[in-house]
This record gives structure tokens, sequence and C-alpha cells, in this order.
């Protein structure tokens, strides 16, 4: 039986991912859909919410992760990805530093890794959890 904690790494691992694979594809298709954006005064309203979407599913993923976590450098590990990616996609919005747009990538592999290292070394056995 799954636990409500692994769920939550293995959201998290899936949103993160797909938040990776949105960072990559979005380029390609702000180009196959410039004449469409230039057309209708900016980009769709779908594009441009999917940051906040992925964002908000890792944070839960991350919270109830964390509280479950058996293990504390993979508790921070996990916080400190997210407080990461959270900046890197703020710093987009609001271009407050110039940053490579590869820089997304850093803390969306990371939660990607904490998740997955969450998921297969630091969950709760039955009724019993493994020391911290």
């Amino acid at each position: 039986m799954t636990h409500q904690f692994e769920k939550s790494d293995i959201i998290g691992s899936i949103s993160s991912l797909l938040c990776l694979v949105h960072c990559i594809a979005t380029p390609f298709i702000i180009i196959a859909l410039s004449d469409t954006i230039n057309q209708v005064n900016g980009f769709p309203i779908w594009l441009k919410s999917m940051d906040y979407i992925f964002l908000t599913l890792s944070f839960f993923a991350v919270y109830s992760s964390v509280k479950k976590s058996t293990t504390y450098w993979v508790k921070l590990g996990l916080i400190v990805s997210w407080t990461l990616l959270l900046l890197v996609i703020m710093n987009e919005k609001f271009a407050v530093f110039e940053l490579a747009e590869e820089t997304i990538y850093l803390p969306s592999l990371a939660l990607v890794f904490f998740h997955i290292y969450n998921l297969k070394y630091c969950t709760c056995k039955e009724t019993e959890c493994c020391a911290s």
C-alpha cells in the first residue's frame, strides 16, 4: 500500500520533471506560436501560468515530504531546492538579476533527485521509521 508520504515524493518528482520539460520546451513553443503571440498581444495565459502551477504542486509535495522524511539533509535539500526554484522563477518574471535561462534546471533536477532519494531511502516502513 502506498503511503501518503510516498505519493508526495512521486508527485514531487513528476512535477519537477514536468517543470524541467516545460522550461526546455517553452522556447520552442514560443517560436512555434510567435505569429499568434504577436497578433494577440502576448503569451497565452496557459503558458504563463504553467510556472505557478508546477511551483504550487511542488510546494505541497515538498511540504508533505519534509514532514514525513526521516533524514535531515534530505529535508534541507528539498526546502533549499524549492526555494531556489521559487527565486529563479520570480527573478525570471521580475528581471531582478540577469541569469542564464538554464539556471532553472539545477533546482528542478535537485528536486527530482531529493524526492527520488527520499522515496527510496528515507521512507517509514509500516509503523517504524529509521532514525535521522
